[in-house]
């Protein structure tokens, strides 16, 4: 019986066919991605540590109730009220910081029953845990724009330009001096 040649395959392409096809399907597939609250946690503390002493003044209640209700200052507000009573408190300019140094720019009332200097003031929110997530980083959102707002106005009037568009260093020393972001969140209630 005569032989017969096997006719072989050119695999030669092969491997250049494989890998062409890798990465037609490595540029054409799309990747989920999670997106979350974009928010500074803070650092764990040193349980040795003692919590700093802080006048009852000095602190700006936000209760968020399970029925998404909003109780500021022991007063119902809507959600739009918040951030001005924000930017009131803390830019109340009442007494002096730490340094016994009083609040200048400060345009609040001066009022002596409520915070002292905005390097003092302290903003407190404390939820339910049946609070809805909207309602939550809604009031979240007002508190953090009162904070924005202010340190605006402060760039406005001292630089001439809103904060975002001053210099690293000078933005460092407003949120660092003028005023800081002092948010507490308490741990949500069951009740």
């Amino acid at each position: 019986m005569a032989r017969r040649d096997n006719p072989e395959i050119n695999a030669g392409s092969m491997a250049d066919i494989a890998f062409l096809l890798l990465i037609f399907f490595l540029v054409t597939t799309t990747m989920d991605v999670d997106q979350g609250i974009s928010r500074k946690l803070p650092e764990k503390q040193d349980p040795n540590v003692e919590p700093p002493n802080i006048k009852e003044k000095n602190i700006f209640d936000v209760l968020v109730n399970r029925n998404n209700e909003i109780l500021v200052q022991n007063e119902y507000v809507e959600i739009g009220d918040i951030r001005q009573m924000a930017k009131d408190f803390i830019d109340n300019g009442g007494g002096v910081d730490a340094e016994g140094n009083p609040c200048d720019w400060c345009n609040g009332a001066k009022d002596p029953e409520s915070s002292d200097h905005p390097k003092k003031a302290v903003v407190s929110i404390e939820s339910n845990r049946g609070t809805s997530y909207s309602t939550f980083i809604s009031v979240q959102n007002e508190l953090v724009a009162a904070y924005n707002e202010l340190r605006d106005e402060y760039a406005k009037k001292k630089f001439g330009v809103l904060f975002n568009e001053l210099s690293a260093d000078r933005q460092k020393k407003i949120k660092d001096d003028i005023y800081p972001q002092i948010i507490s969140e308490r741990p949500p209630v069951k009740n």
